[in-house]
């Protein structure tokens, strides 16, 4: 009975040494396959940014837009259809999908508008646009308002419009605070400010992204103040 006995345990040990192996094994190759997935999504995010980081396109006033992936039409046929497309000047786009205001808003590395804000205005610029807020509904005030300060001091004095989040279905509970710390924030340091919520605009059925024709409505409203302004 002793020898049955040692023999069950002996058993029963093999099986959960087994077990346990097989569940590392698994979680290393879901780790793996994790992290290969991060980059594999921010690589493609960085091609979606080159195709649209062209030479400036049209004429008149240089507008630079500093943007998330509706500034470079992620999720549509033409990366060129994107918003920016519509606006009136000398258009020059540095966009780059998942990046906001806040620091963290993109787990792809330092991508946010302000560590892109000085490189996208090298050759100046008569009015800059930044477009975002969406990337950011999952960071603090504390963070948001961190990253709107270091932008504005990547901008120096020139000329600032900021456009808050449009009210995409995904992430609508979160917009308002956004919208309103945003419309706070550009106030205070001197920027103009565009409230995009009260848009209905069509979406992709990721209810986050723009469809063609919402980009053009989208483009349009931030065009029709870029003309009064003028």
């Amino acid at each position: 009975m002793i020898h049955r006995g040692a023999t069950i345990a002996r058993a029963r040990l093999l099986t959960t040494a087994v077990c346990l192996f097989v569940a590392a094994s698994l979680l290393t190759l879901w780790l793996s396959d994790a992290s290969s997935a991060g980059v594999d999504r921010c690589a493609r995010f960085e091609q979606v940014a080159a195709a649209r980081l062209v030479s400036d396109v049209g004429s008149g006033e240089r507008v630079v837009v500093i943007g998330d992936s509706y500034s470079v039409g992620l999720g549509l046929d033409r990366a060129a259809d994107s918003w920016p497309s519509r606006l009136p000047g000398r258009i020059h786009v540095s966009g780059f999908s998942g990046s906001g205001f806040s620091d963290r808003a993109s787990g792809c590395g330092r991508v946010s508008f302000a560590d892109r804000a000085a490189r996208a205005v090298r050759n100046g610029a008569d009015l800059v646009v930044v477009e975002g807020g969406l990337n950011d509904v999952d960071r603090t005030d504390a963070e948001i308002r961190a990253g709107f300060e270091r932008l504005m001091r990547a901008l120096g004095d020139l000329p600032v419009l900021v456009v808050g989040p449009a009210d995409a279905p995904s992430r609508t509970t979160q917009v308002p605070r956004v919208d309103a710390l945003l419309a706070g924030l550009a106030e205070q340091h001197g920027a103009s400010y565009l409230s995009m919520r009260d848009l209905d605009l069509p979406y992709l059925d990721d209810r986050l992204h723009l469809t063609s024709a919402g980009h053009r409505e989208f483009g349009d409203v931030v065009a029709a103040w870029v003309v009064e302004r003028g």
